[in-house]
């Protein structure tokens, strides 16, 4: 359907044009910046209901979440624990300074088994922790509980402070050790000034051995001893998230699937297992995080467990499937492996939900909770690549868990990627296998989740549910935001198909970061909720129960062709590039290039290195990452791209650029990408990438390719050694303007819910399909410019309420630029 701009007349002052007029939401630019729209609800006609569980949220441990995030630990390496395999620069004394002489020991004097380190501190001598970030944090006037695990030839006295480098920041305490081995000790300081530089120092006036030197905020979420940090747990509590997914992610489904022991030598690099992480914390294993640090498990299920129903949300685990992905994919072929941890997953839902006469109930039980946590979802593998081999796994543990426990709803996955040959056979298997839910991945560009609010329209109704357990749009602005919000109108227009969704990841300490965007940002004194964060606050608080039908007036299918230059790069590789021609849908040669001479025609915007070498243009860096270099016109179109490639060396393929605009807008051909396995159409929009197409496929070192790509219009033919690869049409419109209605049981009101990402003002006729209103509707807005980012100092994206009076069965309602809004509106 078309739609008409026309300038400002009659437009009357309702919610927004009172917020715009006192300036606490963004005036369009001019008075002709104003769009029509109108959007038409039916609330006779039942839609979908939606379940209270729709949104929830991922907790994984990266960007440092859970030490030196959630768990409120304040003391990093307190077992002496860390190693290179954690880290290449760690050892076990990171994170401490030693004054005097102490050696980390690894022998038969230890604490526990799975506790293997310890400290021996010499006489005289002491230690001190830096904690993380720029130090520990203390509050003038709150309470810290120190713990030790100490013991001594013979009585001693150990001397435990808190300083900085402006002095005491708490009175001394004095611990004293008695001599019959290994005992727990405890002190508690009351902090005489804020610092967020802290150290905490342990000195002793003899020989004595430290393990699991520990200190805690008194003020925790909830719970304490062994609590999490209050804003960031008060963070998440605030979404009312319906469930919360725990413990990933890559964690789950890489590294080594032995257990943490003698038999397997105690390795370090584990897929995350739930009975590492239960028991007395100075009993649990310590692990190497696949995000490139030590995971204390100090945080561990009981603690997840416990968070969930602290915060009303249901619990949704993640076990391993005994296939790795993240890079790694590999089925690991161990039937007697295979078994125990099918049975693991077996004794998981008996630790959440068994009585306290079994096994793991009891120790439920014993950890300080006798009631069940009703357990009634439980996920299996992560991001498989492999869908044949996880499945044939999958089968096995959901037949196990259903059959002594039939109520469980047992979730698989169709892959890393929303399309392609892993997902379109993953789907199949998991359709053809009658599966509950099927988890899908995606972080793609905001252009792509304005292009795909109707993914789910066309998905199979009888068919398996769907849990979008991960995706985020590649940034922290509004702009960002606004497109995940057009994208979750959808997801509520299709509730019966998508039961469960939840961006990720969610925490990320600033000093910490391995993955952006993150929902929420920290450090060790302070939090704040991203701009994404507002968006999912705002939906997460607003479900509603049922949709109610609504339709609204959109954008025309893309008709103009794709434009733009040509382009080579390498990604962790070095190439060879030669014999380059662009000829014109006419037949006339736009470029040719056979590098006999130099390479003046080609223009260097990305990383590497490049050089003319024997008749070819060569980039000779195989650990740089996007070296692209640029060629031609960027109003090209209508061509054929043809391009000679050669791997020399390195970790992945080719790739390929055609319609480039810029170094933050094209088309790549990525041949041979992600560590080699998979090739795939990208499309970067503002720098943001998504997949358009993707298959199987790697790239022999030394073999010689040829690379065609034809252009027409807007549809793309891709030929790899004359045989054709793939092809697509990329004509959807990046649809600015997007609704969806529900309707709230309890309180009666129809929410109207309008994302309108565009620089224009919507103004909308809304017509209410005769349902009988109050004149009077709650409106929550959010608005800022689309480069707008919240940080530590800054809220530039936050809900802004105000009373709208206009309400009426067909109304008229000017939804600000760059905006989503919310209208509560009561019915009679």
């Amino acid at each position: 359907m078309s739609r008409t701009t026309r300038t400002r007349l009659r437009l009357g002052l309702g919610a927004s044009a009172f917020l715009i007029a006192a300036g606490l939401l963004p005036a369009p630019a001019h008075a002709e910046d104003v769009t029509d729209y109108s959007i038409t609800v039916d609330p006779a006609t039942p839609g979908a209901s939606i379940d209270k569980t729709m949104y929830g949220v991922f907790f994984e441990d990266i960007n440092r979440a859970a030490d030196g995030g959630l768990y409120a630990e304040l003391v990093q390496n307190r077992s002496f624990e860390y190693t290179a395999d954690d880290n290449k620069s760690y050892t076990p004394l990171t994170a401490w300074t030693v004054t005097g002489s102490a050696q980390v020991v690894n022998d038969d004097g230890r604490l526990n088994a799975r506790n293997r380190n310890y400290l021996s501190l010499s006489a005289g001598s002491a230690v001190t922790n830096s904690g993380y970030n720029t130090g520990i944090r203390v509050e003038d006037g709150k309470r810290y509980d120190f713990s030790v695990w100490a013991r001594a030839a013979g009585r001693t006295a150990l001397t435990v402070s808190l300083q900085d480098s402006g002095g005491a920041l708490a009175t001394a305490r004095q611990v004293a050790v008695k001599k019959n081995g290994w005992a727990r000790y405890k002190a508690t300081f009351t902090a005489t000034r804020t610092s967020s530089a802290g150290r905490l120092t342990v000195a002793t006036a003899d020989d004595a051995a430290l393990d699991m030197v520990s200190l805690f905020p008194r003020d925790t979420y909830r719970h304490e001893p062994n609590g999490l940090r209050k804003d960031l747990a008060e963070k998440i509590a605030a979404l009312h998230p319906g469930f919360v997914r725990f413990p990933g992610g890559c964690l789950v489904n890489t590294g080594s699937m032995q257990d943490y022991s003698e038999a397997s030598g105690y390795q370090r690099k584990r897929s995350y297992q739930w009975k590492d992480t239960v028991g007395p914390v100075e009993t649990r294993a310590t692990n190497a995080d696949f995000w490139g640090y030590n995971q204390s498990y100090g945080l561990g299920y009981y603690e997840y467990f416990r968070f969930a129903e602290d915060i009303g949300a249901m619990p949704l685990p993640v076990v391993p499937a005994l296939v790795t992905g993240c890079g790694q994919n590999q089925a690991v072929d161990d039937d007697a492996l295979l078994k125990r941890h099918i049975q693991d997953t077996l004794d998981l839902v008996e630790f959440a939900n068994g009585p306290v006469t079994s096994k793991w109930g009891k120790l439920r039980a014993q950890m300080g909770h006798p009631k069940p946590f009703h357990l009634t979802h439980i996920e299996v593998g992560n991001e498989e690549n492999l869908p044949a081999a996880f499945f044939t796994r999958f089968t096995q543990f959901r037949t196990a868990v259903q059959a002594e426990y039939p109520y469980m709803q047992v979730i698989s996955n169709s892959g890393p990627d929303d399309s392609g040959t892993t997902f379109d056979t993953a789907w199949q298997l998991n359709k053809d296998a009658k599966v509950d839910m099927v988890d899908e991945h995606y972080y793609n560009s905001p252009q792509w989740f304005l292009q795909n609010n109707d993914r789910y329209d066309s998905y199979d109704r009888s068919g398996p549910k769907v849990f979008v357990g991960e995706y985020a749009s590649g940034g922290n602005t509004f702009k960002n935001g606004l497109a995940e919000a057009a994208y979750m109108t959808g997801l509520e227009r299709n509730a019966d198909v998508v039961k469960l969704a939840s961006y990720a990841p969610l925490f990320a300490n600033e000093d910490y970061v391995q993955w952006r965007p993150d929902l929420v940002w920290f450090n060790n004194h302070a939090s704040w909720g991203s701009a994404n964060y507002e968006v999912q606050k705002l939906f997460m608080n607003n479900v509603g129960d049922q949709v109610v039908p609504s339709t609204a007036t959109g954008t025309p299918s893309l008709l103009a062709p794709i434009t733009g230059a040509v382009g080579l790069s390498t990604w962790n590789t070095s190439a060879a590039y030669d014999d380059v021609q662009v000829t014109g849908a006419d037949g006339n040669t736009l470029l040719t290039d056979d590098f006999s001479g130099d390479a003046a025609q080609w223009t260097h915007t990305g990383g590497g290195s490049w050089a003319v070498q024997d008749g070819q243009y060569v980039e000779t860096s195989d650990t740089a990452e996007n070296t692209m270099v640029q060629a031609g016109d960027t109003g090209w179109h209508d061509y054929d791209l043809h391009v000679k490639a050669v791997k020399k060396s390195g970790r992945e393929g080719f790739l390929v650029a055609f319609g480039v605009k810029d170094t933050g807008n094209y088309y790549w051909w990525n041949i041979g990408g992600w560590n080699n396995t998979q090739t795939a159409v990208e499309q970067a929009v503002d720098g943001g990438k998504s997949t358009l197409i993707a298959k199987p496929g790697s790239v022999d070192t030394g073999r010689a390719y040829d690379v065609d790509v034809k252009v027409r219009g807007r549809q793309v033919t891709l030929l790899l050694d004359g045989q054709e690869w793939g092809s697509f049409t990329d004509d959807k419109p990046a649809e600015p303007f997007r609704q969806v209605v529900t309707e709230d049981k309890k309180t009666g009101d129809l929410i109207v819910k309008v994302v309108n990402a565009q620089s224009a003002a919507a103004r909308t006729a809304v017509d209410l399909g005769g349902a009988k209103v109050a004149k009077k509707a709650k409106v929550t807005t959010l608005a800022a410019a689309p480069d707008a980012v919240n940080t530590e100092m800054s809220t530039a994206v936050a809900p802004v309420t105000s009373t709208f009076t206009g309400v009426a069965d067909r109304f008229t309602y000017t939804f600000p630029a760059n905006s989503v809004t919310f209208l509560r509106i009561r019915q009679k």
